[in-house]
């Protein structure tokens, strides 16, 4: 019988591709008033650049772009840019639509939660924390934990440890399909294909189930247990 739901974090119970983009658009806007000599499109591109190369959590992203375009970092366009990142991630950083009446459906039914993220944990704490969502899960499995990121087996089977379970007791439910499908299924765990965060342009999920909003994640779950599906309760 179903047990446990192992969640990815970004684009699955948050929007975290929208709240980068606006956060660095407002970091730009306000490197520009300080001072910064490019064009905010020349700058995103580059940004983004880092951000391809070096991992969508580099913490100093800034600090590479400066080095790298001036030779140096001016604090007043670095200080600028962090500060106005932080503005724009205060008003950005928010939860899908029904994702905490999902969880309380899911803990009601005593399933164990869990998150799996490719963040480090410092950042992955602090948005499941900002976002209210601290005491829902009894598992946060992060980078720090194997210092491999999915669909590599090890973070899905430290969850499965973790969970003292088997792999067919469990569900993963995640937005990448090259990543969250591919990995859990490679190591025996049911999937689902949360449609309404991907941003990877996958035409293919290779999923158990696809679902347009979280909540019908909770339908899936009574199915899997064979009950019959109360996606209200």
């Amino acid at each position: 019988m179903l047990r446990a739901v192992i969640f990815d974090l970004d684009n699955t119970l948050t929007d975290f591709m929208r709240m980068k983009v606006v956060s660095i658009d407002a970091a730009i806007e306000s490197m520009i008033d300080a001072g910064l000599s490019l064009s905010a499109e020349e700058t995103k591109r580059k940004l983004f650049e880092i951000y391809d190369r070096e991992g969508i959590e580099d913490q100093r992203v800034f600090d590479r772009f400066l080095t790298e375009e001036f030779g140096e970092i001016d604090p007043r366009i670095h200080t600028a840019a962090i500060l106005g990142y932080r503005r724009g991630r205060q008003y950005t950083l928010v939860l899908y639509p029904h994702v905490k009446r999902t969880l309380l459906a899911l803990a009601k039914r005593q399933l164990k939660l869990v998150v799996l993220s490719d963040a480090p944990r410092y950042q992955a704490w602090s948005r499941l924390c900002y976002l209210g969502l601290e005491h829902f899960f009894d598992h946060v499995i992060t980078f720090d934990d194997t210092q491999v990121r999915k669909p590599d087996p090890a973070p899905f089977e430290k969850a499965i440890e973790l969970l003292d379970m088997s792999a067919d007791e469990v569900i993963m439910i995640g937005d990448w399909p090259a990543r969250d499908m591919v990995g859990a299924s490679g190591v025996g765990i049911k999937t689902v294909y949360a449609k309404y965060g991907d941003t990877s342009g996958a035409t293919h999920s290779g999923a158990n189930f696809e679902i347009d909003d979280i909540s019908e994640l909770v339908c899936i779950v009574d199915e899997l247990r064979g009950k019959e599906c109360e996606p209200g309760s």
